[in-house]
Order: C-alpha cells, then structure tokens, then sequence
C-alpha cells in the first residue's frame, strides 16, 4: 500500500536527493507470540478486534519514540477521533525533525495507546477501512512544504488554503477553446494587473466555496 505512493513522483524524487527520509514498518515485527499477532477481541464484548498496545510500545521504544528518549520523534495517531488535518497542521509538522505515524486499523486502538501519542489527527469526518491512507496524505502534504522538496519555490505561496483563501483560477493554452476564453488580463503581460486579478478571484472563489474559511480568518 504504501510502496506505490512512496515510490512515484515528487516523493519518490524527495528521498532520492535526500531531502526527507520515510521508513515503514510493519507491528507485527514487534509481536512476541508465533502468531504475529497485532489484534485481539475487545475486553467487554462487541464487534471486531483492537489493536493491542504491547506492539505498538515496543516499536516507539525502538524507535526512540517514547518520552524520555534523546532526540525524540513526535508520534501522531491517525484516528478519526484526532484534530482535523489542515494547511496550518502540516505546515506546523514539517518544522518537525521527526516524525513517527500510528496507523490505526481494525475497529480501532486499545485506548492506552493514545497515552503514547503526541497528537491525534483525522484527515476528515468519516471512516476509513485503515489508517494507512490518511498516513499517506499527511506525509504528502507535509514533505512537500520541505524545502527543495517542490521544483519552484513560488509554487507553495499561491496554492489553496495557504494564505487562508482558495487558489484563484489557472489556465494554460489554447487561448480559446470552443468559445470558452482565457480572461484577457492574463494574456496582457501586465503583471501588476494579473496580481490583482487573482487575488479579486481568489477572494471570489473562497466566498462562493468556502465562506467559513474567510470567517475562520476573521477569529
């Protein structure tokens, strides 16, 4: 699951120059019994199984993840219980110099698990079959605020969400097609102009979208 996104495109580039680092690891190599086993049933009855906590304590601890440990990683539990992920989340995560992401799975984690997380994030209001996916979107909305880790350096500034407002709209060629025309301000080459016309339709955009992300800026 995870060597396919890890392994193409601008994360794949990324660790090649060596401009972040990505290991993953499977729990199961820290069970103790001939079964591997990462799960069991949860105590009270009900459906499915949770993850048990003695594998994930030993995998932070051999990681140096645990409090105590000299230049700790800062472990993040992805949960839908967590603080919703956000532009603002990952900006404040690539500060980080290390990071150590718990993947939940199955009906969820025994819950002294989350005593050994630093953080609880949720990539959105809804479920998941695991946590391997929202791993992999925070890890890519993280590295590519990485310095070097994007080909222009200009290219994280205008994006949405950056400056509390949605991306104004992009063209690229033909001018025209089937009667649908790019606005003529940015065929001017004037470029003080083409700046004020997109922030006027970033700000446009937001308010017709997203109007609690203007509001959201006011607090």
């Amino acid at each position: 699951m995870f060597e396919n996104i890890l392994g193409e495109s601008m994360l794949k580039i990324a660790q090649k120059k060596g401009l972040i680092e990505i290991g993953v690891r499977n729990l199961r190599d820290w069970t103790s019994d001939p079964h591997r086993t990462a799960d069991d049933k949860p105590f009270g009855g009900g459906p499915g199984m949770v993850m048990k906590i003695e594998p994930v304590y030993r995998a932070l601890k051999e990681l140096k993840a645990l409090r105590g440990a000299k230049k700790r990683a800062k472990v993040i539990l992805l949960t839908p219980q967590g603080k919703k992920f956000d532009q603002k989340t990952a900006k404040r995560l690539a500060k980080e110099r290390r990071l150590v992401l718990v993947c939940g799975h199955y009906e969820g984690v025994d819950e002294r698990i989350r005593e050994l997380a630093d953080e609880e994030i949720s990539i959105g209001d809804y479920v998941l079959t695991c946590g391997e996916l929202p791993a992999l979107v925070l890890v890519d909305a993280v590295a590519r605020l990485i310095p070097g880790v994007l080909g222009h350096r200009d290219s994280v500034k205008s994006e949405s969400f950056e400056d509390g407002l949605l991306e104004y709209p992009q063209y690229t060629r033909p001018a025209e097609f089937k009667s649908m025309k790019v606005p003529g301000v940015l065929l001017s080459g004037n470029h003080k102009e083409i700046e004020k016309w997109r922030s006027a339709e970033a700000l446009k955009r937001t308010l017709k979208r997203r109007p609690e992300l203007l509001k959201k800026g006011r607090k």
